[in-house]
């Protein structure tokens, strides 16, 4: 490899050096022939002498680090297909083949519309930075100790570019250029703060972001990655949250992406509606749209991947009462239920159905699947004091809306002393709703156990 094809050789440390050395050279022969010598020319020896040290340290650590660099086979995926140099910055070309910057320009400049390496008739000459090459690129020269340079700790006015420049070709009507900026934007907005942020100044933004899915894209990699970016953008603060909520083709596209995307997809859109029902204000516009119907289809289903993120959706959305109302007319407690009694993720979905519990119809969906059974197993066996006091919770609000409930009630009680345990060890909250049971079943039944 030349040396001065990977490092920006820097002319001005050579050139500096060579002026330092040049100036000592006549301070030293004004040194020799002067006899009445001022202490002005010795400092200056020396101040020269400093900086000539501090430019020959710096061309030896470039140095140091091209010899390194020489005994380092570099990845075939690394080198621009124009120099078979180790790419510094790559990008991309409308054919998708990646290029060293510097030398696709001197390729396009020389006035050529073909991709080098395809022979492609380039529809457009614009380059889009390859961070994610880059990105594998720095890891690289790090993992072998060599020195590169970060083309992309660059200025704000930079960096809108290249959201700018990616936006545009996710727009496109190119298949192949959607999906590579797609797939770049996801990094970008994965990575840091600062392309995030720049999605929160502007609704229009995230429309350009989506346009490929509003167009009926039906790509299933194309559709993660935009997905997915919109997950992250949401997760940067309250105003990018409240700006990709009020975006109306967001909700509809996350839906979308909830009945017929990929598992992966599924999930990430579910954790995005988590993400944006974090905020209040939201809560409502988001339960309006008709969302909980797919969370708790994907949550019947039961994919590990995507389970926990559905639930964790359906629960933030539930924490607004009348989401409560929609979730229990779409059948949340059957599928709570279900998956409750079966021992499937207790945890989660047991802290739902406590807030259900707070709608009539829930209840009597309860006693119908036969909950008192298996929730007084949890009070009984469980070693959770969350999902115990969920448990006794959920009971309280049966037993007292449902008599009939009583007798089983009763029995356990006799059995085991489920409800009186609970009552002394359990959590404050447990303690108080079993000495409720507790008390109807002495005045109803005159029982004698104690609290």
């Amino acid at each position: 490899m030349a040396k001065t094809e990977f490092f920006d050789s820097d002319p001005t440390i050579t050139a500096k050096a060579k002026e330092l050395k040049r100036e000592i050279k006549k301070l030293l022969r004004t040194i020799e022939e002067d006899d009445d010598l001022s202490v002005q020319t010795i400092n200056q020896l020396q101040e020269t002498l400093s900086d000539f040290k501090r430019a020959t340290i710096k061309k030896m650590a470039k140095s140091s680090s091209l010899e390194m660099l020489e005994t380092v086979s570099c990845p075939e995926e690394f080198r621009c297909p124009l120099s078979n140099e180790l790419m510094r910055d790559p990008v991309v070309l409308a054919s998708g083949q990646t290029y060293d910057k510097l030398f696709i320009q001197k390729w396009l400049s020389s006035g050529n519309r073909t991709c080098p390496k395809t022979q492609q008739v380039l529809s457009h000459t614009g380059l889009t930075p390859n961070l994610l090459i880059n990105d594998m690129i720095s890891k690289w020269c790090k993992k072998v100790g060599v020195e590169t340079m970060n083309q992309y700790q660059s200025n704000t006015k930079s960096n809108r570019e290249v959201l700018n420049s990616l936006l545009c070709k996710v727009s496109s009507s190119n298949l192949q250029d959607q999906k590579s900026a797609a797939k770049e934007l996801r990094l970008l907005t994965r990575k840091g703060t600062v392309f995030r942020a720049f999605f929160g100044e502007s609704s229009d933004q995230i429309t350009r972001l989506v346009n490929p899915l509003l167009h009926g894209c039906k790509d299933e990699n194309l559709q993660e990655d935009v997905i997915t970016t919109l997950l992250n953008i949401s997760i940067h603060d309250d105003n990018n949250k409240k700006l990709v909520c009020e975006n109306p083709n967001v909700i509809p596209l996350l839906i979308d992406a909830l009945k017929r995307g990929t598992v992966a997809t599924r999930s990430n859109a579910a954790a995005a509606i988590f993400t944006l029902s974090a905020l209040d204000s939201n809560k409502s516009l988001i339960g309006k749209s008709g969302v909980l119907k797919p969370l708790i289809d994907l949550l019947e289903e039961g994919n590990p991947l995507a389970i926990k993120d559905a639930a964790a959706a359906i629960f933030t959305l539930c924490i607004a009462h009348e989401n409560r109302i929609r979730a229990v007319k779409d059948g949340a407690v059957r599928v709570l239920g279900e998956k409750i009694s079966d021992g499937l993720y207790v945890d989660e979905l047991l802290a739902i159905l406590a807030m259900l519990v707070t709608h009539w119809k829930a209840v009597e969906e309860l006693g119908d699947l036969g909950g008192v059974s298996w929730l007084l197993k949890i009070t009984r066996e469980s070693e959770c004091k969350r999902n115990k006091e969920n448990a006794i919770v959920i009971l309280h609000t049966v037993c007292f809306s449902d008599r009939t409930k009583w007798k089983e009630i009763k029995e356990e009680e006799s059995s085991y002393g489920t409800i009186t345990k609970l009552a002394r060890e359990g959590t404050s909250r447990a303690q108080r709703k079993a000495n409720g049971i507790l008390d109807r079943l002495r005045k109803a039944m005159n029982l004698t156990h104690t609290a």
